[in-house]
């Protein structure tokens, strides 16, 4: 379960980056290796990294334990 939670943390990151430099550069680094964001490439990345952003959710429960 740790494993889990650290590449959904890891992916959740990597959207963050990338949405980032959309918003400073307009320049979206997952449509761009894949050739554009209607490509399947891409979509497939989008629709795992909100799905890692769906399961880290689950993170405020953990947080909320520790105090």
């Amino acid at each position: 379960m740790k494993a889990l939670n650290v590449i959904s943390l890891i992916l959740v990151i990597l959207g963050g980056l990338n949405w980032l430099s959309v918003g400073l550069f307009e320049y979206d680094v997952v449509s761009e290796i894949f050739g554009g964001s209607a490509e399947v490439g891409s979509k497939v990345v989008y629709i795992v990294v909100g799905v890692a952003a769906l399961y880290a959710l689950s993170f405020f429960g953990k947080v909320s334990d520790t105090d």
